[in-house]
């Protein structure tokens, strides 16, 4: 009989990536003493909000996902961040294997939305772990489930994902827009003679400003 545990022993920006991506660094272990020939590990990142506190300058950002502060205690929930995969080469015993974990800016995705909302602090992660492991058993080849029961946890440091948006939109960011609004913003731009996007909007934000009554003021 087989038992499996996996721990995070570190988690940093993955070098020369083409797009954002993180490595966890896995420890696997597995209790048999038999020889594991290879397992096609899967694993699910959720990302546990529940976990941590929250400073005031954080609300903002949180308030789009979780509604406001006095509706934390029901709203905060886990959610998945994403869903990645690796091959564990053989091992007997325990062995380390590196775990890509793509991400992206989009903030259409919740946990893009989450972590540009945080300040300082952690991420609290929960991995949950399944595959396949192959072995040369006592009547031959083997393949055997990991079960979806191995989890680990990890606080994932706010700092390592801003220096991993840092190195792909340095000192920028971007949205997602339809092409409908990118010609409106194009020709508002034109129309206005402004000359670049981050004027454009800065124009459209003064403006919004501009027609919004000051709070505690009365509509006339």
């Amino acid at each position: 009989m087989s038992g499996w545990s996996f721990s995070v022993l570190d988690v940093a920006p993955t070098p020369y990536a083409a797009a954002p991506e993180l490595t966890a660094r896995l420890r696997v272990e597995e209790t048999s003493g038999q020889r594991v020939h290879a397992v096609a590990l899967r694993c699910q990142v959720r990302i546990e909000p529940q976990r941590r506190g929250y400073a005031p300058e954080d609300e903002a950002g949180m308030r789009a996902l979780f509604g406001d502060r006095d509706r934390w205690s029901q709203t905060l929930r886990p959610f998945q961040w994403m869903q990645c995969q690796t091959t564990v080469t053989g091992f007997t015993g325990s062995t380390e294997v590196d775990l890509p974990m793509p991400c992206t800016y989009d903030f259409d995705v919740a946990a893009s939305r989450y972590l540009h909302a945080l300040g300082d602090g952690t991420v609290p992660l929960s991995l949950m772990f399944s595959g396949t492991a192959f072995r040369i058993g006592d009547e031959g080849f083997e393949v055997r489930h990991v079960p979806w029961d191995c989890t680990t946890t990890y606080s994932l440091p706010v700092q390592v994902w801003r220096d991993l948006m840092a190195v792909f939109y340095p000192g920028s960011g971007w949205i997602r827009l339809d092409h409908d609004t990118v010609a409106a913003l194009g020709g508002y731009r034109a129309r206005h003679g402004l000359i670049s996007w981050e004027e454009t909007m800065g124009r459209l934000l003064a403006d919004a400003d501009e027609a919004t009554p000051a709070e505690g003021a009365v509509a006339p």
